[in-house]
């Protein structure tokens, strides 16, 4: 009996032995990651002290004391650009701002000073205060070679939590979308991540942890995360963002003329952008264009409507403004133009735009 009994507490210890090393195993199976979640991770954790979190802060006069006081306005996301300090961020983030404060991957608060923006892309630049040591650049890849149905993985800071991650896919390319300047920002990247409130600025990136693209809007019926993201191409911002670093702000090919905004040229049902003024003595007014004059009631008439640029359609100043960033100063362009319903065509050279 006793022998028995011991045989039978051998057994029972061995069964649980057995099980227990079943359940381990099954445990350790279900632990293990896909090599898709391994890539995310791995991404994440190269991205992350690379964004940051900024806070915009506006200054208002109280109107009986004339005492200033700083007012948060807003807040969102941004990344490191440089070594230098320079964050990227978008241009609604920062607007009507006074005052910018950065928090640091480490939760360290800087200020920064507003470098400079361009609104109709919706980009802008500050640089951190005090010393740049610390700082991790993120990896800028390119937005040239994207395809619809790749991975991408968003990182910002919605509602104020850093660091939160959201994965999808590039849902379409090439989308155009009303910016924050009042013109069309075209070729955006459309993705199905989750893009909060406070993500504006943020990172796009590939599954190599390269930056494609700075999320900056989404556009949903209920106004939470459940629709559709759209993010500013890498690209754009590559070209726009040293220009801004250089100059503090963006140096733009232009036709050396006045335009008429749109909503004037709409009202009369006119396809095309309307010249308003012609500075004497430059190339256009030499070439015989001219802008809005007077008959002799004082009534204001149209003389010069541009209608194509290089044989391109333009319908409204956002087309103008668009089909110009695929010029360079200096560049000759053949406008066709017209004028009491006759049309011509002037060569111009591209100038300068401040």
């Amino acid at each position: 009996m006793r022998n028995f009994n011991s045989g039978r507490s051998r057994v029972l210890i061995l069964a649980s032995l057995i099980g227990l090393s079943f359940l381990c195993s099954a445990g350790q199976l279900r632990a293990q990651l896909t090599e898709d979640e391994k890539n995310t991770i791995e991404v994440v954790k190269k991205a992350q002290n690379s964004v940051v979190f900024i806070t915009n802060i506006q200054l208002v006069r109280d109107f009986f004391s004339w005492t200033e006081e700083a007012v948060p306005r807003g807040s969102g996301s941004g990344f490191v650009w440089d070594e230098r300090g320079h964050i990227i961020t978008n241009y609604h983030v920062i607007e009507d701002g006074d005052l910018f404060n950065v928090t640091l991957p480490n939760q360290e608060e800087r200020q920064a000073k507003l470098i400079g923006k361009e609104p109709n892309k919706d980009i802008a630049v500050l640089k951190i205060q005090g010393s740049p040591q610390g700082l991790f650049p993120i990896k800028v890849g390119t937005s040239s070679n994207l395809q619809v149905g790749q991975k991408v993985i968003a990182i910002g800071n919605p509602f104020g939590f850093d660091h939160t991650v959201t994965t999808g896919i590039v849902s379409a390319l090439g989308r155009s979308m009303p910016g924050a300047g009042g013109v069309t920002i075209r070729d955006m990247i459309q993705t199905d991540a989750a893009i909060n409130p406070g993500n504006s600025g943020g990172p796009l990136l590939n599954s190599a942890g390269e930056l494609i693209g700075m999320n900056t809007m989404i556009v949903s019926p209920s106004r939470s995360s459940s629709g559709i993201g759209f993010a500013i191409p890498v690209d754009t911002i590559k070209k726009i963002v040293p220009q801004i670093i250089k100059y503090g702000r963006v140096i733009r090919p232009g036709l050396g003329l006045s335009l008429l905004s749109d909503r004037y040229g709409q009202r009369l049902g006119i396809q095309g952008v309307v010249i308003y003024e012609v500075p004497v003595n430059s190339e256009a007014y030499r070439k015989g264009l001219r802008g809005l004059t007077r008959n002799r009631l004082g009534r204001l008439v149209i003389q010069d409507i541009i209608k194509e640029i290089d044989g391109k359609k333009i319908r409204s100043y956002d087309d103008l403004y668009n089909l110009l960033d695929d010029y360079k100063i200096g560049d000759r362009v053949t406008l066709t133009v017209e004028r009491d319903g006759k049309s011509r065509k002037v060569e111009l050279t591209l100038v300068r735009v401040d």
